[in-house]
């Protein structure tokens, strides 16, 4: 069993789960068993297993390195993320969620390890620390359980998904695809294609997701031509580095369903990884709204509240400055102008980078001087440094916590931002005397959110 101390699970939760099939666990560990050779999600239809022939891992990556290959019924690959490697060094986080974007595809250990800020044998040490293997094996293991869900959940050539999974050959796809699953990439797709068109691809998630009032909040905020938010779905362009791409998200029966277009095939995993952050599909949301009615009864009104994204930190920040002292209404108004005025494309607009805001006249914008400023120094300091993190922001004049914080919880969908100095928290948290930054940890956001939800 391989269940690490700085996980929150122990072995007879693990064990209790697996025989109950508990989907508040899906995707937090997952079961090996030793005499198929075979790891599954706890969820698994399958006959259970005698407990002595079972192991347990945090990770995906951990059972296929240790020689498993994922179960074709319950797909490993398609389960929701996990909380797996919080509270563990803040920078084996940070690359994990850099390797798992498919960072690795297009740059090399040492390029990686230099935005790190660290050097490339230490972060390998860290990984053998905390996952047993080399950044380069996790990165591969993702690549192929990630081409795995493609084979499954969309009908894209094989040559198309070894491509948008990073290999550079479908040589060397199929190779590393049937040494480490023990599978072709052909077998996959004729076993378990289920029948989701071309640019579709399912996005699984773990508890309740309230997609109407999700879309709620999108629809008020949208921006014209980037976003398109109707009765059902939600709409937008993006970039990912000079890849334009588009994605139409849509709720299904426990999953949502994401079809796209997007230039460069190779930075799929980019978007998908960008998608789920969005919309806050890797949260055990039970666990959020247990802790929160425990501290501050009646706050939750409605269920199912996660957090609404924005595409990155840039956004966010540039939504927030646009934001400060004013209404969302006025917000939105002077956003919709910014991105009109410099939007790449008039009919399917591409939110501004900051090189294009940083030399850019923005004296058509409706607010103070002091604002513009702030906007101005804030494009030219992420042009210069494009993976600072927020908190960074703070020695820019103009920008407060406030301003970072929403960054933080709608750019980067961090779990525990309480918005306290906001006007309408501030005023709503008068009525929940036991809710604070402390009581509300780690769900700082989700509170928020409810608070907003409240007025």
């Amino acid at each position: 069993m391989l269940i690490h101390s700085h996980t929150s699970l122990t072995f007879d939760q693990c064990q209790k789960a697996r025989m109950a099939r508990d989907r508040r666990f899906d995707g937090r560990f997952y079961v090996a068993v030793k005499t198929t050779g075979i790891f599954c999600r706890p969820i698994c239809p399958a006959n259970l297993p005698k407990e002595e022939n079972v192991e347990y891992f945090t990770d995906k990556a951990q059972a296929l390195k240790a020689g498993y290959r994922p179960c074709l019924r319950c797909r490993p690959d398609s389960a929701p993320g996990s909380w797996a490697w919080k509270g563990v060094e803040t920078t084996f986080q940070r690359a994990i969620k850099m390797i798992d974007q498919g960072e690795l595809h297009h740059q090399s250990l040492a390029d990686l390890s230099d935005r790190l800020g660290i050097s490339d044998r230490y972060l390998r040490m860290l990984f053998e620390q905390y996952l047993g293997m080399s950044p380069k094996q996790y990165a591969q293991y993702q690549q192929l359980m990630f081409a795995k869900q493609l084979l499954h959940s969309s009908s894209m050539s094989v040559t198309e998904v070894g491509f948008a999974a990073g290999f550079n050959s479908t040589r060397r796809f199929n190779d590393a695809f049937q040494k480490c699953l023990n599978l072709t990439p052909s077998q996959v797709r004729r076993k378990a294609f289920d029948g989701l068109g071309t640019n579709r691809v399912a996005l699984a998630y773990r508890g309740e997701l309230n997609w109407r009032h999700m879309l709620d909040f999108y629809r008020q905020r949208a921006i014209e031509g980037a976003e398109l938010v109707t009765q059902e779905s939600y709409q937008r362009t993006v970039l990912i580095g000079r890849c334009k791409a588009r994605f139409k998200v849509t709720q299904k029966e426990g999953y949502l369903e994401m079809e796209f277009d997007i230039e460069d095939i190779s930075r799929l995993q980019n978007l998908v990884v960008g998608v789920r952050r969005m919309f806050d599909l890797d949260t055990d949301i039970c666990s959020v709204e247990q802790h929160l009615d425990h501290i501050a009864p009646g706050l939750i009104t409605t269920r199912g509240i996660r957090i609404p994204g924005v595409w990155n930190a840039w956004e966010a920040g540039v939504r927030a400055i646009l934001g400060q002292q004013v209404s969302v209404k006025a917000a939105i108004g002077q956003l919709n102008s910014l991105v009109a005025t410099l939007g790449e494309d008039e009919l399917q607009r591409y939110f501004p980078t900051p090189d294009i805001i940083a030399k850019a006249d923005v004296s058509f914008l409706r607010m103070p001087q002091s604002r513009k400023d702030t906007l101005i120094r804030f494009a030219q300091f992420v042009q210069s440094n494009p993976d600072a993190d927020p908190l960074q922001w703070l020695e820019l004049k103009g920008i407060g916590p406030w301003t970072v914080s929403y960054a933080q919880l709608r750019g980067q969908s961090q779990p525990d931002c309480l918005l306290d100095k906001d006007l309408v928290v501030k005023k709503t948290m008068q009525y929940y005397p036991s809710l604070n930054s402390n009581t509300a940890c780690p769900w700082g956001s989700y509170a928020t959110l409810h608070l907003w939800n409240q007025s």
